[in-house]
């Protein structure tokens, strides 16, 4: 940290919080020698800090609407946008796509002279770790960008990779002390994702309904999340997330529609996860990665730190 503070102390236009952790990673990465670095971008891609690492392949998994005011209105924008991460002659693989997304990243493929792979069936064969339909294109999706890299592999390699598999905070059940049920944290935030975790939680759970912890921050879309998550839900828990962009509890409940499930709104997460104690239902922590944090931390007697971000 030293070192790039001295590096970037003249710059008129310090780095972003993101810039300088990818400097870190970057540093640390070649002083292990490693032999295969995966990155993902912060957002968007074609202004992205990462994209200053000359990529061997690029992998582009399910476009949707996030961070419009940055990234444009459209899909078709946001793919644009994501598209630029494409290196000129390398290979790009992609997960299935709107007809639209995919038109633009076909295009962009082509003017850089880049193979295209669309990956157009889940994965089969092999047991994941992660569940969810979605998981099994983005392991598809995985293996194909392997390949491509060149990178060798066997079946007996695969299959433990892939079985033994874990992503904190994506579909992550914890069975923390005082709770009947399992508690799912799952940091979807967006309209997609919650999608996604909707259809994982059928594919687990069945017909039994949750009880849902929801917080989010501003410039979410919030109604679109929710439209997918209240089909779930046995009763709403709204609290806010502990970072400086948070939706207070009241104008969360002011996004629902009518003939929602019981209400209850929470000064913090911790009085939530306090009420819920004993609860008989499974509970499902989302709509913020920033409270899924939190979540984990309070519910595994460890300490957490506030995002200022």
């Amino acid at each position: 940290l030293t070192a790039l503070r001295e590096i970037a102390e003249s710059w008129e236009h310090h780095p972003t919080f993101f810039e300088i952790t990818l400097a870190l990673a970057m540093k640390h990465f070649a002083d292990r020698a490693c032999e295969v670095v995966i990155l993902e971008t912060g957002m968007g891609g074609r202004l992205d800090a990462t994209t200053a690492v000359p990529a061997d392949v690029a992998v582009l998994t399910s476009v949707a609407l996030d961070h419009q005011q940055w990234l444009g209105e459209t899909l078709e924008e946001i793919a644009a946008e994501k598209a630029a991460i494409i290196v000129p002659k390398k290979p790009v693989v992609s997960t299935p796509q709107a007809p639209g997304v995919r038109v633009v990243i076909e295009q962009e493929a082509n003017e850089r002279r880049a193979p295209l792979e669309v990956v157009e069936t889940p994965l089969s064969g092999y047991s994941l770790g992660l569940p969810g339909e979605h998981q099994r294109f983005n392991a598809a999706a995985a293996l194909a960008a392997l390949y491509a890299a060149g990178i060798p592999l066997n079946y007996e390699t695969v299959k433990s990779g892939l079985g033994s598999v874990v992503h904190p905070g994506r579909f992550e059940g914890l069975s923390p002390a005082g709770f009947h049920a399992p508690v799912t944290l799952d940091i979807a935030h967006n309209p997609s994702a919650s999608k996604a975790l909707a259809a994982t939680w059928r594919e687990r759970f069945r017909n039994r309904n949750a009880v849902l912890v929801f917080g989010a921050v501003s410039a979410k879309d919030i109604p679109g999340m929710l439209g997918h998550l209240l089909p779930l839900a046995a009763e709403v828990h709204f609290v806010p997330v502990n970072s400086p962009r948070a939706v207070p509890p009241a104008d969360l409940e002011a996004h629902l529609p009518g003939g929602h499930p019981p209400v209850h709104r929470h000064h913090s997460l911790a009085g939530a996860l306090e009420a819920l104690a004993g609860c008989e239902h499974p509970v499902l922590v989302t709509g913020s990665a920033f409270l899924v944090g939190e979540a984990k931390a309070l519910l595994q007697g460890q300490s957490h730190v506030p995002s200022t971000q």
